[in-house]
Formats: C-alpha cells, sequence, structure tokens
C-alpha cells in the first residue's frame, strides 16, 4: 500500500519524563542528577546479576503462566523508577504474540508483546489497549495506548498515538507519546516527511533533536531483515539500529505477528532506550501491521 512504500507523514511524536526530574542535555542524554536513588530495599539479594531460573509470572495480560524474567539490576543513580532494566542492556528482542481469533477470521485484536534480552529473558510484556471499533475500523493508522508492564504486573511506561492521517498525500503529524512513569513525557519520536525513505527523528523531554532513524525505501523483502538505522543528529554514523526479522513465509503472509530487534550503545540514556521502545511499535503499527 502507498503508506508502506511511501512513508512520508511528517511528525512522530514520542514523549517521556518526570515533573520531578530536569532535563537531559546532549546527543546521548545522561540521566539528571535530580533523580531519586532506587531504595535499597527495592533490590534483592538474588537480582545481583544472576538469572532467576524458571521464575514465576505474574498474571499478565495475555501473558504465559512461568517465564524467566531478568533480574532486577542495580539502579543507577538518577534512574526514572521501572527503566533499571534498560540500564545495562545494549539490545532488546520484540516478539508479537498470535492470536488465532485474528488469524482465522481476520478480527482485529489488541497486540501483545514479549520485550526479552539476548539472553532469552523478559524484560517487560506489552499490551495495547484500544477499542474494538476503533481497531477494525482505523487499521494499523488507529491511535492507540500502549501499556509496559514489569514482572510485578506495574505500569511503568506508557506509549500513546493519537489517530492521524499516513499517506503519500496526506503529510500529517503522525505521532506517538511515551512516558515513563506514566503520565511523565521523557521523550519524543518525528515522523519526518520524505517522499520515499521512512525518517524519523529522536528528540528528549525539551523536544532537542537527539538522534536520526532512517529506514530502506523498500518495506518488504523476501527472506531477510529490515532495518532502520538509528544514526547520530548529523547522520554521518550509525549507532544502533531497529530491525525487523523475518519469521518466514507462513507467518509473513497469515498473520502480522512480527519479531523486532533494537540495538544501541548500552551507555545511551536509558529514557532514549525507552524512546527506542516507542519508536519500534511506532514503525511496527505504520508499516507491518497489515499482514500483507
Amino acid at each position: 500500500m502507498c503508506a508502506d512504500l511511501c512513508p512520508i507523514s511528517p511528525d512522530s511524536i514520542l514523549e517521556l519524563g518526570h515533573p520531578d526530574y530536569p532535563r537531559s542535555q546532549g546527543a546521548h542524554p545522561s540521566p539528571s542528577e535530580d533523580y531519586p536513588a532506587m531504595p535499597m530495599d527495592c533490590l534483592h539479594a538474588d537480582q545481583a546479576g544472576v538469572p532467576v531460573q524458571n521464575q514465576q509470572a505474574q498474571n499478565l495480560q495475555g501473558g504465559p503462566t512461568a517465564v524467566l524474567w531478568m533480574p532486577l539490576p542495580p539502579a543507577p543513580l538518577n534512574c526514572p523508577p521501572g527503566l533499571e532494566y534498560l540500564s545495562q542492556i545494549d539490545q532488546v528482542l520484540i516478539h508479537q504474540q498470535v492470536d488465532l481469533l485474528e488469524v482465522l477470521i481476520g478480527f482485529e485484536a489488541n497486540n501483545k508483546y514479549e520485550i526479552k534480552n539476548s539472553l532469552g529473558q523478559r524484560v517487560y510484556f506489552a499490551a495495547e489497549d484500544t477499542g474494538c471499533c476503533t481497531r477494525n475500523w482505523c487499521g494499523p493508522c488507529r491511535p492507540f495506548t500502549l501499556r509496559i508492564l514489569n514482572n510485578l504486573g506495574q505500569e511503568v511506561i506508557t506509549m500513546e498515538r493519537p489517530l492521524r492521517c499516513d499517506g503519500c498525500c496526506c503529510p500529517c503529524c503522525l505521532q506517538e507519546v511515551i512516558q515513563a512513569p506514566p503520565g511523565v513525557p521523557i521523550g519524543y519520536i518525528i515522523q519526518t516527511w520524505h517522499p520515499y525513505l521512512p525518517k524519523f527523528t529522536v528528540q528528549n523531554e525539551k523536544r532537542e533533536d537527539v538522534l536520526k532513524i532512517s529506514g530502506p525505501c523498500v518495506i518488504f523483502k523476501c527472506c531477510t531483515d529490515i532495518d532502520f538505522k538509528i544514526k547520530s543528529l548529523d547522520e554521518k554514523s550509525v549507532i544502533g539500529k531497529i530491525s525487523k526479522h523475518w519469521t518466514g513465509i507462513v507467518r509473513e503472509l497469515f498473520t502480522d505477528a512480527d519479531n523486532f530487534g533494537i540495538q544501541f550503545p548500552v551507555d545511551l540514556d536509558v529514557k532514549m532506550k525507552a524512546v527506542m521502545l516507542g519508536a519500534c511499535f511506532l514503525i511496527d503499527f505504520m508499516f507491518f501491521e497489515n499482514g500483507d
């Protein structure tokens, strides 16, 4: 469809932060000194980096009854609550769950995703919260709220996207707002209009440009991954990528359940890592939600 080949809607917005948190600065913003440190009683003796085996999951929406969760790492100084899991990793894997009802009759269900580290340990669980009529009438252009939960079932990140036009002839703002903790803006993704390339600008909570994201001209490729490169602000160096992984001909043709990988510098500010999660979900909805 046109939006797949011509991702030219202009501005998409991601928002992250906290009213008590000062704003980050620079191309790779670092956490501010005014963030409260994580209380020591929130850390457990078995969470000093040792993987937890067969840890029971809480009653999360759509999640399996027993999963391997990533142990809670020591909280970096001034880290926003809930984002400490992102502080020590340089890549995440995102697996969208297949909904049988959606496969059999084409009824669009709320998307659900597992977010894992490179060891296969679950970091977060993400669930879309959108009304039935909106999902089935608006399709991939629909507004949505995506709630990201930790291993206790607590909502630590909220991502919101309002309804916007998505087409070559309608270069309107296509926005997504990310909040961590919920209700607190910490960053933005701005989709920049381009006649044939998907381009995005990553901004911090002060709407200052921090990074760029650029995708390929042809979005669909058979039997290979599709990479969206994360670049420096001047676009001269590549510091990471968001990859849509090829999942096999059957799954690609008959479902819109996709797998993604995100790579970024391990020392990138955790708020910007959270923004990259939002960028990945926005890319999924814009280019890969149709399943055709």
